[in-house]
C-alpha cells in the first residue's frame, strides 16, 4: 500500500475526525489519500490558526487534534501554536511535509531542520524516513502526546517517502489505566491535613477533568474545606459553591491572597509552575501538598513538601474517605469570601457606555447558560474575566494562562463550536489579538458556524498600557489605528454590529446569539479602572479582620 494512504488509515484509527490546516506541494500525495477518507479537511487562512484549532481540539476531547502544513514557511508558522498547546498540556498533532530526501531535486529552496527546531517545544518530533515505520511512529505520536502531562508532536512526511509503497500494517489502540497513588503517601497527606490549622484547597488545570470534578466537588462537601482555582481551573468545581472564595487571576496582592496568607497549608490539585503563579511560597511559610499525575516540577517560587502522584481523581476519592469531616474554624475565609465577592461584583451594573469590563462579565453571565462557553484571547480582560466571570461547569471559560498567546481566542471559539454545536459560543478578543487571525472569519463563515465574536476596542495594547502606568512609565508606543469591523465582517459574509450605547450593546448580543451566522460585534471599552483597582486598591484593601 501507498505509504499516503496508510499514513491516513493509520491516523483513521486513532479516532481522527479533522485535520485543520494548509497543504502544500510536498503534502499532495496525502492530500490525494485524504480524499476519500472519513476523516474532514478544515482549510483555514493561516498554519497558526489551525494549530490553535487543533489544540483546543486536543483541550476539549482529550484526544490529539490534527493540523497540517507544508514545508518551510508552512510548517515554522506552526511554532507558536505547538508552544500553546506544549504549555498549556493540550494534546496536538502537527503534520508537515519535505522535499524528497532520497534525492533532492531543488537544492536547499525552502528547506529547514524543522524536525529539531519543535524537539524543545514538543513531545515528540520526527521525520518519518521510511514508509514501512509510518504506522509505528503515528501510534507513538498520539500515545506520548494523549499521556499526562499532554502536549505537542510534529510527524514530518518527505514528498518521496509519502510516495512509495509500505508493507507496514496497523497498531490497534492500546489505553491504559494511570497508576494509583501509594497508600502510604496519602495517610501523610490526611494528617498532614487534620492537623493544620488553616487548609486552603486550590484547583488547577490539571483537574479540569470531568471525572476529578466529581471528586473534588465530593471533597469539598464532605471536609468542609474552603478553595479557589487558577485561571485554567475555572469551573472545575461550581463556583456557585458556597465554600469557592475566587480565582487567583494575579500572583499576588488580589483581594483573595490575604486567604492564601493565613492558610498554614494549601492541598495544589492540579496545578503545575508553567501556568503563571497563583501565589509564591516562601522558605518557613505555608505548607503545599501537591496532587497530580506527575510530581511537582520545583523552582524558587514553588517547592512542596509532599508529592501525591498519581491518578487526580483517584487521589482525591481515597484522600476524601481518609480525611472525613474537618472540625478546624475556618470562618475566617467565608469573609474573606464575602469581601471577594463584594468587590468582584461592585461594578456590575455600571451602565456606562464605551463599556467596563466587569459590566460585560455580568452581562455574558445573564445571557448565557450553563454549559455555553465564552472563548478569550489574550490582553486585560482576561483579567477581569478570570476574576469576575463565574463558571458553572469545566472548560466554558476557555483562556490561556501558560503561554498566554494573542490570536488564540477566535480560532479556540470555532472549533468548540465545531464540536458542540448546541451550546452558545462567544469569542471575546482585544482589537490588537483578533487581527493577529482575523482572516479566519472567512473560515467560520465557510464552516458555517453560528458564532459570536465580540472585539473590545480600545485602538492600543491595553494589556501593556496597563502595566506601563503601573510601573510610571509615560503612556508611549502603544496606541494603532482599526479597520472598519463592520466592514471588515461583512466583506467576508459575516454579520458586522457596531452599537452606539449600552442598552443598544445588549440588543444586539442578544440578537447575534439567537440568529444564524458568524456575528462580530466592534464593541468600545473603558479600561480606566484598570489602574486604579488592579495597581492600586487591591493592595490597600487586603487587610480583613
Amino acid at each position: 500500500m501507498k505509504t499516503s494512504d496508510l499514513f491516513v488509515r493509520a491516523l483513521e484509527n486513532e479516532g481522527v475526525e479533522y485535520i485543520y490546516g494548509i497543504p502544500g506541494e510536498e503534502n499532495l500525495d496525502f492530500l490525494n489519500s485524504l480524499k476519500d477518507s472519513k476523516i474532514e479537511l478544515i482549510l483555514t487562512r493561516h498554519e497558526q490558526a489551525a494549530g490553535f484549532m487543533a489544540a483546543t481540539y486536543g483541550r476539549l476531547t482529550g484526544k490529539p487534534g490534527v493540523c497540517l502544513s507544508t514545508l518551510g514557511p508552512g510548517a515554522t508558522n506552526f511554532v507558536t501554536a505547538a508552544a500553546y498547546a506544549q504549555l498549556g498540556a493540550m494534546p496536538m498533532i502537527m503534520l508537515g511535509g519535505q522535499k524528497p530526501i532520497r534525492k533532492s531535486k531543488q537544492g536547499r529552496f525552502q528547506i529547514v531542520d524543522v524536525v529539531n527546531l519543535m524537539k524543545p517545544i514538543t513531545k515528540y518530533s520526527e521525520q518519518i524516513v521510511d514508509g514501512n515505520n509510518v504506522t509505528a511512529m503515528v501510534r507513538e505520536s498520539f500515545r506520548v502526546c494523549k499521556e499526562e502531562r499532554p502536549g505537542a508532536g510534529y510527524l514530518e512526511l518527505p514528498e518521496d517517502i509519502a510516495d512509495e509503497d509500505s508493507g507496514a500494517t496497523v497498531f490497534d489502540v492500546v489505553e491504559h489505566r494511570r497508576p494509583d497513588a501509594n497508600e502510604k503517601c496519602l495517610d501523610q497527606a490526611a494528617e498532614m491535613i487534620k492537623k493544620a490549622k488553616m487548609p486552603l484547597l486550590l484547583i488547577g488545570a490539571g483537574a479540569n477533568r470531568k471525572r476529578s470534578s466529581r471528586a473534588l466537588k465530593e471533597f469539598i462537601d464532605k471536609t468542609g474545606i474552603y478553595f479557589f482555582n487558577t485561571q485554567m481551573g475555572k469551573g472545575v468545581v461550581d463556583e456557585r459553591h458556597e465554600r469557592f472564595i475566587g480565582t487567583a487571576a494575579l500572583s499576588s496582592h488580589d483581594f483573595l491572597h490575604c486567604a492564601i496568607e493565613k492558610a498554614d497549608l494549601i492541598i495544589n490539585v492540579g496545578h503545575d509552575v508553567i501556568e503563571k503563579p497563583p501565589f509564591f511560597m516562601e522558605k518557613g511559610g505555608t505548607k503545599v501538598i501537591h496532587i497530580n499525575f506527575f510530581a511537582a516540577r520545583t523552582d524558587e517560587v514553588y517547592f512542596p513538601q509532599l508529592n501525591v502522584v498519581g491518578d487526580i481523581c483517584s487521589s482525591v476519592g481515597r484522600l476524601t474517605e481518609k480525611v472525613g469531616e474537618l472540625s478546624q474554624d475556618m470562618s475566617y475565609f467565608g469573609r474573606v469570601k464575602a469581601h471577594v465577592d463584594e468587590r468582584t461584583t461592585k461594578y456590575f451594573e455600571d451602565r456606562r457606555f464605551p463599556i467596563l469590563p466587569q459590566r460585560l462579565v455580568k452581562i455574558l453571565r445573564d445571557q448565557l447558560d450553563d454549559e455555553d462557553i465564552v472563548t478569550l484571547d489574550n490582553g486585560v480582560y482576561k483579567i477581569w474575566f478570570a476574576r469576575n466571570y463565574q463558571c458553572h461547569t469545566n472548560n466554558t471559560l476557555l483562556l490561556d494562562n501558560a503561554l498566554a498567546t494573542m490570536g488564540a481566542g477566535l480560532p479556540s471559539a470555532m472549533v468548540a463550536k465545531q464540536l458542540y454545536p448546541n451550546k452558545k459560543v462567544v469569542s471575546v478578543n482585544g482589537d490588537g489579538g483578533f487581527m493577529m487571525n482575523s482572516q479566519e472569519i472567512e473560515t467560520a463563515v465557510r464552516m458555517g458556524l453560528d458564532l459570536v465574536v465580540i472585539i473590545l476596542n480600545d485602538s492600543a495594547y491595553g494589556m501593556i498600557k496597563w502595566k506601563q502606568e503601573g510601573m510610571e512609565f509615560d503612556n508611549f508606543g502603544l496606541d494603532f489605528g482599526n479597520p472598519d469591523f463592520v466592514k471588515y465582517a461583512n466583506s467576508f459574509g459575516a454579520i458586522g454590529h457596531r452599537p452606539d450605547s449600552h442598552d443598544e450593546f445588549q440588543s444586539i448580543l442578544k440578537h447575534a446569539l439567537s440568529s444564524p451566522g458568524v456575528h462580530l460585534i466592534d464593541l468600545p471599552v473603558d479600561y480606566s479602572l484598570n489602574h486604579s483597582i488592579l495597581n492600586v486598591l487591591i493592595k490597600e484593601s487586603r487587610s480583613i479582620g
